[in-house]
C-alpha cells in the first residue's frame, strides 16, 4: 500500500506540464558531464559510464555537444534512449540557453519536458565593468524573470552555473540570490559549483555562499582546484582531482544532507591530468586504460566522502 506522501506526490507528478522527475528521494544520484565525452558518441559514452559506476549522465545541448540545439527535437531522445537504455538517468541536460532570445530554447524545453527530464543548466550572464552594477542586475533579473515564466509553461525548472572570475556574474552568489529570491524557484534557481564558489570564497565565504544559495539550489557541480602562479607568475585556480585541493567535500556534503538536497550532482574532471577531454576535446589523448582509471578513482572518492 502506498503512502499518503506517496499518492499526493504521484498525484502531483501527473498534473499536465509537471512531468515527473526521475527516482524517488533518497541516495544522491551521481552523474558524470558528458563534455569529457565529447570524444566519442552516446553509445559508447553510456557504456563506459555505466562500466564505471556513474548513475547518470549529465547530457550536453548546445553548441559542439552532444546534441546540438538545432536538432533537440530528433537527437535528443534518440540519446537518451540509449542512455536509459544503458541503466542510467538523464536528471538533467546542459544546454546552452543564457535567456527566452536563445535560439531553440523553446524547442529544447519542450523536447526536454517530453522526455521527463526536470532541470537544465542554464547562466552566461556577464558583467560590463564600464557600467554600474545595480542597472545590469535590474536588466538581468527582468531575463531571468522571463526564463522563469517561459519554464512555469513548460513545467521545467533552470539551474543557473555559478562560474568565477571577473565578470561572471553570480561569482559572488549574492549576486544571483538577489535576482533569483522572488521568483518561483520550481522553475529557476542555482546549479551551485562548489569549486567555483571556494575559489571567490576559499576560508569562509562558500559555506555562507551556500547557506543563502540553498533555498534555491537546484543542482551541484562537484571539482576541486588549488590556486598556483601562471606562466606570467600571476595567482590563478588550477583545477586538480578531488582531495588534492581546497574543498571541503566532506563538510560539503553535509550541508547537502542538512540542507535536504535531492537535485541532480554533476561530476566534473575539468584538470589537466584527463588529457584534452578536461575541457571536451574531440579527441581521447591519453591511454584509454588511464581515462578509465582516473574516473573510477574520483567517483569512489566522492562516493567515501558522501558516505562519511
Amino acid at each position: 500500500m502506498l503512502s499518503r506522501r506517496a499518492l499526493l506526490a504521484g498525484a502531483a507528478a501527473s498534473l499536465p506540464g509537471r512531468p515527473a522527475p526521475e527516482g524517488v528521494p533518497g541516495r544522491l544520484k551521481l552523474s558524470v558531464f558528458s563534455k569529457h565525452f565529447q570524444w566519442t558518441d552516446w553509445r559508447e559514452m553510456a557504456a563506459v559510464a555505466a562500466e564505471i559506476g556513474f548513475d547518470g549522465i549529465d547530457l550536453t545541448v548546445r553548441d559542439k555537444g552532444h546534441v546540438l540545439p538545432e536538432r533537440v527535437t530528433g537527437d535528443l531522445p534518440r540519446a537518451v534512449e540509449v542512455i536509459r537504455k544503458a541503466g542510467l538517468a538523464v536528471e538533467m541536460i546542459t544546454a546552452g540557453i543564457v535567456d527566452t532570445e536563445s535560439p531553440h530554447a523553446e524547442a529544447i524545453l519542450k523536447t526536454a519536458r517530453d522526455l521527463g527530464i526536470r532541470y537544465y543548466r542554464w547562466g552566461g550572464f556577464r558583467y560590463d565593468e564600464k557600467r554600474p552594477v545595480a542597472a545590469q542586475m535590474a536588466e538581468f533579473e527582468g531575463r531571468a524573470r522571463a526564463l522563469a515564466a517561459l519554464n512555469r509553461q513548460y513545467g521545467v525548472c533552470a539551474m543557473y552555473h555559478t562560474h568565477s572570475g571577473p565578470g561572471q556574474f553570480g561569482a559572488s552568489i549574492w549576486d544571483i540570490w538577489h535576482i533569483l529570491r522572488e521568483l518561483d524557484h520550481r522553475y529557476i534557481g542555482i546549479n551551485y559549483d562548489v569549486g567555483h564558489a571556494n575559489v571567490e570564497g576559499g576560508f569562509g565565504g562558500w559555506i555562507h555562499a551556500a547557506r543563502v544559495a540553498a533555498p534555491m539550489m537546484r543542482g551541484v557541480a562537484l571539482k576541486d582546484f588549488l590556486w598556483g602562479r601562471s606562466a606570467k607568475g600571476d595567482w590563478i585556480p588550477q583545477w586538480c582531482a578531488p582531495g588534492q585541493g581546497m574543498v571541503q567535500f566532506r563538510r560539503f556534503f553535509g550541508m547537502l544532507k542538512e540542507f535536504g538536497f535531492q537535485g541532480p550532482l554533476q561530476v566534473h574532471f575539468e584538470y589537466p591530468e584527463l588529457g584534452a577531454a578536461h575541457s571536451g576535446g574531440a579527441k581521447l589523448d591519453i591511454d584509454r586504460a588511464k581515462f578509465l582509471a582516473i574516473l573510477r578513482r574520483d567517483l569512489a572518492f566522492f562516493r567515501e566522502q558522501m558516505r562519511a
